[in-house]
């Protein structure tokens, strides 16, 4: 092929590929097919991208934003969230939910995320016609289809919108919307999930673990880390870090403060995972059977 054709076949590809101008025209188009919108809005990156880009499309009157609070819920996140919905000028209303009262949810089997998602939308459509709202929408992404996500089901079962995702919006794009719509601190957030994600399945979740997980992410944050899980297995947590947080705890001195807080919240034993933070590491065992 002629250097010419080469030429005109890139321009070719680079027309029909969409650009993040081309997403973002895309989910703002998909928003205002919605008169007023409930927003699942748990304070991380995609569900933060996806609030701030509602608020642009219809204005903050005409959004709603519920936060659901339970145990599983980290306290990071509610700061998080707090804070982007009053400067996006939304109003923001955390909810309670019994997902945890649930047997089928607390016996933690590969089905947990349904039950969660199950229960948080049963509890905002009420919310939704009570104030006559048009739809609800939450903030799965283009990326979850390359994980184990059952949660997506029960957001289909009750109708609920993934504007994100049907736009082809990825974490990186969240991050990109985030920025522009200055929240640049947001931006550079890591990955979240809830507390129940630390438990590895076929171990119960009980409210006592979580608040445990809870407070030793919690010290392992003010001491500066950033990309933190305590997974939590039994006698043992196991660490899984950013590589900035495995290098700080090649020292010495490090590990000893580290292993002390963590025992003294009743774990025997603390490991560091040298493969480091990935998302979804406990699906690796239903990868595996």
């Amino acid at each position: 092929m002629g250097g010419c054709a080469v030429a005109r076949a890139r321009r070719h590809c680079s027309a029909l590929s969409p650009t993040f101008t081309d997403r973002r025209r895309a989910l703002d188009q998909s928003l205002r097919a919605h008169p007023t919108l409930l927003v699942a809005f748990s304070g991380g990156v995609d569900s933060s991208a996806l609030l701030a880009a509602a608020v642009r499309a219809l204005g903050a009157p005409a959004v709603l934003a519920v936060t659901a609070d339970s145990p599983s819920y980290p306290d990071s996140d509610r700061r998080d969230a707090r804070a982007c919905a009053a400067a996006l000028g939304v109003e923001h209303v955390f909810v309670a939910t019994r997902e945890a009262e649930n047997p089928l949810y607390a016996m933690n089997d590969s089905s947990r995320c349904y039950h969660c998602k199950t229960e948080l939308f049963s509890v905002l459509e009420p919310m939704r016609a009570e104030r006559g709202l048009s739809a609800i929408a939450y903030g799965e992404i283009a990326d979850d289809a390359s994980d184990f996500r059952p949660g997506q089901r029960a957001a289909h079962e009750r109708g609920v919108l993934a504007p994100l995702r049907d736009a082809g919006f990825t974490k990186d794009d969240c991050r990109e919307l985030l920025r522009r719509e200055g929240f640049a601190a947001l931006a550079e957030k890591p990955a979240s999930a809830c507390l129940s994600s630390r438990v590895p399945y076929g171990m119960p979740v009980v409210p006592q673990t979580l608040r445990r997980i809870g407070i030793c992410e919690e010290f392992l944050r003010g001491r500066g880390y950033r990309t933190v899980r305590v997974r939590h297995h039994d006698t043992v947590a196991r660490l899984e870090l950013d590589a900035d947080g495995i290098r700080r705890l090649l020292d010495p001195e490090e590990r000893a403060v580290i292993c002390a807080y963590l025992k003294s919240q009743g774990y025997s034993y603390v490991t560091l995972d040298l493969q480091g933070y990935r998302t979804g590491s406990l699906n690796e065992t239903l990868r595996s059977t």
